[in-house]
């Protein structure tokens, strides 16, 4: 019974674990795998997630995805990383239609004047094989500030159905909504919002 139950508890704790690196997916974290060049975004598979806390009640989320955008890399000069990605503010998902509309007017990202956001990277630092700390600069409503993401590179490898390279990246950060003019005073919303970007980029 002992060996059954710890069994049990090993197969429990390496289900997650699975689940984070399941094997046989065509990438993987392998910077063997990356060639140098320049490569657009792949809107399909870029968004921004952000997060924040509304009035100390819940925890509150929405999307915007990518139109536009590039990487630029060599595995041999990673600090001479280049990202350029353009994401449509007015096309923004959250899980209400009437929650919608009330964040892209003029109270919240004016996107009838503002319909796009854009972060260029400054500067990227290296942290090993699979990590770095990227500087740029995030523009929001015309107003453009500095911001630091926390990078990890997730994978690349060849694409089956369309047999190019990919490249995919996760990051996250933070900024304040003060900075950028958007929406209500603290403290009915948080100030803070926590930034996940999930980038993709893909061969010509």
């Amino acid at each position: 019974m002992r060996l059954i139950l710890a069994a049990a508890a090993t197969l429990a704790l390496a289900a997650p674990l699975a689940a984070q690196a399941p094997a046989g997916l065509p990438g993987a974290a392998d910077v063997s795998r990356v060639t140098a060049g320049t490569y657009p975004v792949d809107t399909a598979h870029t968004q921004v997630t952000w997060q924040v806390n509304h009035m100390g009640f819940s925890m509150l989320q929405g999307q915007f995805g990518a139109s536009a955008g590039s990487l630029t890399v060599d595995p041999k000069r990673p600090a001479a990383t280049k990202v350029d990605v353009t994401f449509q503010i007015d096309q923004l998902s959250v899980t209400a239609a009437p929650f919608a509309n009330h964040l892209k007017s003029k109270d919240f990202f004016d996107v009838a004047n503002n319909p796009t956001a854009r972060f260029v990277s400054t500067k990227v630092t290296p942290r090993g094989q699979t990590r770095a700390t990227v500087d740029g600069n995030l523009t929001i409503k015309g107003v453009t500030k500095p911001v630091t993401l926390d990078v990890t590179f997730v994978g690349a490898g060849n694409n089956p159905m369309n047999k190019k390279l990919n490249i995919g990246f996760r990051a996250t950060g933070a900024i304040n909504r003060s900075d950028f003019g958007l929406g209500m005073a603290v403290p009915v919303v948080s100030d803070r919002v926590d930034l996940t970007i999930n980038a993709a980029f893909a061969a010509e």
